[in-house]
């Protein structure tokens, strides 16, 4: 049986580590060729080793996907390396320190829309057009928890999330009929770099698993696995949807 994605092309940002290399990963074990993409090179080259060990084609570009020109180059370079894109993950995110609403500095506010919100927004409007030209494709918009609820101390981070799930939503309305299917992914709480801080705080790590249903935190291949799953035929008719991968902690 032959692999699902060969001769495709994906690009995934953030995919240095965590959910970002984990789909990086599922897309080359399916067949695809990978555009590796993070601000951090040492964590994407070690993505690209680690497609080629498994006799995958990958390539790295280090891109700040808060900045349009960056932005721009990284998806040039995608068709440059490879020709065409077939599959965008839009992962690339960081988290805040901790701040109540009228404590958070603007410079905070900016570098957290900036990373989780504006990058996303850049990302599709220079993906889209090539997924134009080959008649569809599909993006996959990496949210979290925190863009379909709130949390305090969270304000930034929360008004990006929110932000990417509405971002998706209309794009996905502006593009169904040309093919291109857009959708969200809202991870609960899932070892990735993000999280590898909370070893060093087994009480408050208890907290937040206490609060999972199934008992443990998500691993990063569970959301790969949406991922891929999104952008196979087998799912050609959904767009626009907002997938929660959070082992029922939502619905407490």
């Amino acid at each position: 049986m032959g692999k699902k994605f060969q001769n495709k092309i994906a690009l995934v940002t953030g995919a240095g580590s965590g959910i970002g290399r984990s789909s990086a990963l599922a897309f080359a074990q399916e067949g695809a060729n990978v555009l590796v993409s993070d601000i951090n090179p040492q964590g994407g080259e070690e993505t690209v080793q680690m497609i080629q060990e498994l006799k995958g084609s990958a390539h790295f570009f280090q891109c700040d996907v808060s900045q349009s020109a960056q932005v721009e180059n990284l998806i040039k370079t995608t068709i440059q390396t490879f020709g065409h894109l077939d599959y965008a993950v839009n992962n690339a995110g960081v988290s805040m320190r901790p701040a109540s609403t009228v404590e958070i500095d603007e410079a905070e506010w900016d570098r957290v829309i900036g990373i989780n919100l504006k990058s996303v927004w850049l990302c599709m409007k220079y993906e889209i057009p090539h997924m134009q030209k080959i008649g569809g494709g599909v993006i996959i918009n990496i949210s979290s928890l925190a863009g379909i609820r709130g949390k305090e101390g969270t304000l930034a981070y929360t008004a990006s999330k929110h932000g990417v799930i509405g971002m998706t939503k209309t794009a996905a309305l502006e593009y169904a009929k040309e093919g291109i299917r857009i959708n969200a992914i809202c991870p609960g709480l899932t070892e990735s770099g993000m999280t590898a801080g909370l070893d060093h705080y087994p009480d408050l790590a208890k907290q937040l698993i206490d609060q999972i249903p199934m008992g443990h935190m998500g691993q990063s291949q569970n959301i790969a696995d949406a991922v891929v799953w999104l952008c196979d035929n087998t799912a050609s008719f959904i767009t626009g949807h907002v997938l929660v991968i959070d082992g029922g902690q939502t619905i407490r």
